[in-house]
């Protein structure tokens, strides 16, 4: 697999992110906003990985999600971000009777962050396309790959959106 710049810039900027949570984690185990990022940055960085380890990379992420949760059970954050996980792996799936329960657990996440944060045009977007791709008619595999990308693309957006406002200055040059 070859990297553009932007590419390995990104992996940088998560694969940092991923390690400035995890030692934020080992002094507060109890921050829903770092497990948040932390399985955000699990997500972003699985993109990098062959499917199967992009699979153990989503599942990692999602349990971060969870217990993120399980501190702050309404964090929408977190919420929405478990759709984007469950949407992922199940955009990893290729069979689609196995990859439909991963496309309706993100249909619930998408519509539980949404009620928490109603006005979130991104949560919005997000559940109307997820009802899109997990109810598939007939139609080719081509619409379904390409609403696949779509949610994929408004995850990274988000993402890159939410890190570059977390990330430290680059060095100088």
């Amino acid at each position: 697999m070859e990297f553009s710049q932007d590419d390995f810039d990104r992996l940088l900027l998560f694969e940092h992110t991923r390690k400035a949570a995890e030692a934020t984690y080992a002094k507060d185990p109890l921050d829903a906003d770092n497990l948040t990022k932390w399985g955000g940055a699990l997500l972003e960085l699985s993109q990098f990985q062959s499917v199967s380890d992009s699979k153990t990379m989503i599942n990692d992420a999602i349990s971060k999600f969870e217990e993120a949760l399980l501190i702050d059970p309404l964090k929408h954050e977190a919420l929405w971000s478990l759709g984007n996980a469950n949407t992922s792996y199940a955009f990893m799936t290729p069979n689609l009777d196995e990859a439909k329960p991963y496309f309706d657990s993100a249909y619930d996440f998408f519509q539980k962050a949404l009620e928490e944060d109603p006005g979130n045009e991104l949560y919005s977007k997000s559940l109307e396309i997820n009802a899109k791709s997990s109810k598939p008619k007939k139609s080719s595999d081509f619409n379904y790959d390409i609403c696949g990308w779509i949610i994929l693309a408004v995850a990274v957006v988000a993402w890159v959106g939410m890190a570059k406002s977390n990330m430290p200055p680059p060095p100088p040059r």
